[in-house]
């Protein structure tokens, strides 16, 4: 296959092979999102991406990851977007929403002024290991009872039914990258013993749920993709293996998913997620530095946030295409459409991945901050790097809620 061929997910034709992969955009919850959005996508999509996924909309007013998230846990919330998706399909591309909560690393647990001000306990999937207890000391921790993740799953279903009448042509579920659902999934954090846990089957069976609720509220017809994640976890700790994201691959598609993104993460929401430099922004950059005070005024978390950052860094160096062995091996073994996505950046890779049916779909995710219209260059330019440096400079940004931007002066030079 080639990268301009069209691909059918569920319900929606998209038009070539080429995705914006979700990062956050720094767009927040008020009444400018749509219009932030839209600086990015809309010229995203005049260059010919045929797909963009909007990085992770919070599922509850709770539960975001950072300031700069957007809540869909309305319906007018969700609405308010509709201007915006309306105006990417008048370039031609298609549009999904990523759906998602931070559960134990929602900002309210690390952030300290929305910590203060928080109305409502950190939600868990599982009572705390005793090896994340000290983290949360002081923290009120919530754990889901099987009636409120039953709700969860309902409220997934409400939102994509909102989701379709703003618009959207389908929506992907935020299932790895240490967020609530991966929670689920993760013997790491997972210790319930009720139908929620247990059993490899046992910790997914949340993502059967939802997907049943998006049939029965948003149409069976409207696209739902999810994540399957593989975990690399600290020695001795237990994780989800390789083995398991392969069978979450067949899960999901028995289970009536119209596609899936395999991907390796790390069992911590660090640096190491997107395998780059050290993202010396956080300590360099002065908006972000004082961002950072104002997130962490004690000076020992503030150390440890840069600790992991730098950490991260270290430990987990850019590496090309580093889930190829992943996705392979999940288009082997599943009929539904197969993204690709984790360290692709020329367009050699891109066409080499279609072409030899390692995937259906092929991602692009922050480079794009630096190239808005490298969708050009992946389906019609000429081959050569991205302009991205893979710095990782971007990180912070996203994590203090700033614009989602190359932050790399290097870059910016170019």
């Amino acid at each position: 296959m080639t990268a301009q061929e069209p691909l059918a997910i569920g319900g929606t034709t998209v038009r070539n092979r080429l995705y914006r992969a979700p990062v956050l955009e720094g767009a927040g919850d008020g009444e400018a999102a749509a219009d932030r959005y839209a600086r990015q996508f809309v010229e995203n999509a005049r260059h010919g991406v045929g797909l963009i996924i909007q990085g992770s909309s919070c599922i509850f007013p709770e539960g975001r990851t950072s300031p700069g998230m957007t809540c869909v846990d309305t319906r007018v919330k969700t609405m308010r977007l509709a201007p915006m998706v309306d105006a990417v399909h008048a370039e031609g591309a298609s549009i999904f929403l990523q759906l998602g909560h931070g559960g134990l690393y929602s900002m309210e647990a690390w952030h300290e002024p929305y910590a203060s001000d928080r109305t409502s306990p950190l939600l868990a999937a599982s009572p705390l290991p005793w090896y994340l207890k000290p983290m949360y000391a002081g923290n009120d921790v919530h754990v889901l009872t099987t009636d409120e993740v039953r709700e969860m799953a309902n409220r997934y279903g409400d939102i994509a039914s909102w989701a379709r009448e703003a618009g959207y042509d389908g929506i992907q579920l935020g299932s790895a990258n240490a967020k609530l659902l991966d929670q689920f999934l993760s013997p790491f954090y997972n210790r319930r013993d009720d139908e929620f846990g247990g059993s490899f089957e046992g910790r997914a069976r949340v993502l059967r749920l939802i997907r049943e609720a998006v049939a029965e509220r948003a149409g069976a017809d409207f696209p739902c993709t999810v994540k399957a994640p593989a975990e690399v976890a600290p020695p001795g700790f237990p994780r989800s293996t390789v083995e398991e994201a392969l069978e979450l691959c067949r899960l999901v598609q028995e289970w009536g998913y119209d596609a899936v993104t395999p991907v390796e993460v790390s069992v911590f929401p660090d640096t190491t997620l997107s395998r780059g430099g050290i993202p010396d922004s956080l300590w360099k950059n002065p908006g972000m530095a004082t961002r950072l005070r104002a997130a962490a005024p004690r000076r020992g978390r503030r150390a440890l946030l840069k600790a992991g950052s730098w950490w991260g860094g270290r430990t987990a160096p850019f590496e090309p295409v580093w889930n190829r062995s992943l996705f392979r091996r999940a288009s082997a073994l599943v009929d539904i459409p197969v993204f690709a996505v984790g360290g692709i950046r020329t367009k050699a890779e891109v066409d080499q991945i279609l072409r030899d049916d390692e995937a259906d779909m092929v991602g692009i995710g922050r480079p794009f901050y630096a190239e808005p219209d490298l969708a050009a260059k992946i389906l019609d330019g000429e081959p050569g790097p991205l302009r991205c440096r893979n710095s990782n400079r971007c990180v912070p940004a996203q994590m203090l809620g700033m614009k989602g931007a190359c932050y790399n002066p290097d870059v910016r030079k170019t």
